[in-house]
Order: structure tokens, then C-alpha cells, then sequence
């Protein structure tokens, strides 16, 4: 085991992608607060970490404020599949902009690493597909 137990956010926690991050930093021994707002993920997806100590589930929306004490984020909190976003596409792109720069600010304010991911399609339709790394 490493030396420092480091505190970290992982939004969009009980997504499909936020999930097995969470997994994957409680089994390396971080303290993980998972935030979501049960819009596309579910507690299902994180209910087998329940039982340990170092793993914490918040309900939040990441567009309004949030005040905890971490080292890292990552910000994954945004509707990814076409059924979702499409069907509330004000709030997905509420979720991507207002979501990062309360992550930001928190990230700035704390001196913490930040990560920050969302859909594509925040970008609009593209031209081409499929997307090259160029593109």
C-alpha cells in the first residue's frame, strides 16, 4: 500500500464510467466521496461499496455548489447517452457548464487536481464519423 491516502470527488460516482473509478480508487485505498444526482446512474451501480469505510455516496447536483475537502476531482457528472441528453438537453448542457466550473472553482479553492470529462456532444453534431483524434 502507498503512503498517503488521499481524499477524493468523483462525480457522476454511481454512473456507469464513475462507478468502477470509484471501484477502482476505494480498492487503492483513497477516502472517495461519489456525487450524483441519480439522474442517468444509480445506487445499484456502487451498492457493493457501501460496506467500506473509506467510500461515501452524496446525492448532488453538480450545477449547485458544493463544499467538501478533497485532493483530487473527477469530474465525470454528465448525461452521455443520446436517450438522456436528448431528451433534457438544457440540463446536460447545465450539467457540463455549470457543473465544471463549480468543480473549477472547488479545484481552484482547494488547490486539488481536477480531471475534467463530459459527452461529446456538448461539441454538436459532427461532420465526420466515426471522430479521428484529428478531429
Amino acid at each position: 500500500m502507498r503512503g498517503v491516502r488521499k481524499r477524493v470527488l468523483v462525480t457522476g460516482g454511481a454512473g456507469f464510467l464513475g462507478s468502477h473509478l470509484c471501484d477502482r480508487l476505494v480498492e487503492r485505498g483513497d477516502d472517495v466521496i461519489a456525487l450524483d444526482n441519480y439522474y442517468t446512474g444509480t445506487k445499484d451501480n456502487v451498492a457493493h461499496l457501501f460496506d467500506h469505510s473509506n467510500f461515501e455516496l452524496m446525492r448532488h447536483d453538480v450545477t449547485f455548489a458544493l463544499y467538501v475537502e478533497v485532493d483530487e476531482i473527477y469530474n465525470l457528472a454528465c448525461p452521455a447517452s443520446p436517450v438522456h441528453y436528448q431528451y433534457d438537453p438544457v440540463q446536460t448542457t447545465k450539467t457540463s457548464v455549470h457543473g465544471a466550473i463549480n468543480m473549477l472553482g472547488l479545484a481552484k479553492r482547494l488547490k486539488a487536481r481536477i480531471l475534467q470529462a463530459s459527452t461529446s456532444e456538448v461539441y454538436g453534431d459532427p461532420t465526420v464519423h466515426p471522430q479521428t483524434e484529428e478531429y
